[in-house]
């Protein structure tokens, strides 16, 4: 598990690559899809901070939401300053703050 610094640039580099992944999808309890994250340009950094807590945690509980935070350090402030902006984050500090975890999905890409 890798250990956070103050800027979710310096995490980003400490996580896997999400070279062949194409998607993540975030489903409830009954294995419906609620949202989804593309491997697309201004989502990259997501994707591979929700892939790698999916292979530390396994689901967004509380405690991956929480660890999942500290990775996005310093862009929590701005998230919390400007709702809405930041649906990524907002995910984590709903789950933190009692929402229901959610299962996590990393859906490769097709060869």
């Amino acid at each position: 598990m890798i250990t956070p610094t103050d800027t979710f640039k310096d995490n980003l580099a400490q996580l896997p690559s999400i070279e062949g992944v194409e998607r993540i999808d975030f489903v409830d309890g009954t294995g419906t899809v609620l949202d989804t994250i593309p491997n697309a340009p201004g989502k990259k950094g997501s994707l591979a901070l929700y892939q790698y807590l999916q292979q530390e945690f396994g689901t967004l509980d509380a405690k991956a939401a929480d660890h999942g935070l500290a990775i996005f350090a310093e862009m929590v402030e701005d998230a919390q300053a400007n709702p809405g902006a930041h649906p990524n984050i907002d995910r984590l500090v709903a789950i933190v703050n009692g929402a229901a975890p959610l299962g996590i999905k990393v859906i490769p890409a097709s060869e």
